[in-house]
């Protein structure tokens, strides 16, 4: 079963880490993952951009509108994500374990709905 671990960072946190530090934590959290990708647990991972590059569109009563930056009203901001396999929640819970990002923000464990299933249902 696939799951999405969504990497939250504090900006506070983060600017509170030494760029050398950051440096040895991102090279240490890459080399995991590519470990992952070769033994078939990671299907993929990726940064995203600052939330000051993000847009949300919304429509609302039929007016649409877009806004810069993330909408959502909280102080950890979406920093990127990994697409992983795992045999269960608790085995994808340890994986999140492994990341260095939990101790600057937190990590959201969803596991990966049926899209095909879902295809098939609305007859897509």
């Amino acid at each position: 079963m696939q799951y999405l671990l969504l990497v939250y960072t504090d900006p506070e946190l983060m600017a509170k880490l030494p760029p050398e530090e950051f440096s040895v934590k991102m090279r240490d959290c890459i080399r995991h993952s590519d470990d992952q990708k070769t033994q078939g647990k990671l299907v993929m991972c990726q940064q995203l951009e600052p939330t000051t590059a993000a847009r949300t569109v919304r429509v609302r009563n039929g007016r649409a509108a877009v806004l810069d930056g993330p909408f959502a009203e909280t102080k950890e901001m979406l920093a990127g994500f990994n697409l992983v396999e795992a045999d269960s929640m608790e085995e994808a819970v340890r994986m999140a374990h492994e990341l260095p990002w939990t101790a600057y923000g937190s990590i959201e464990i969803r596991p990966v709905g049926d899209f095909e299933a879902m295809r098939r249902r609305v007859g897509a």
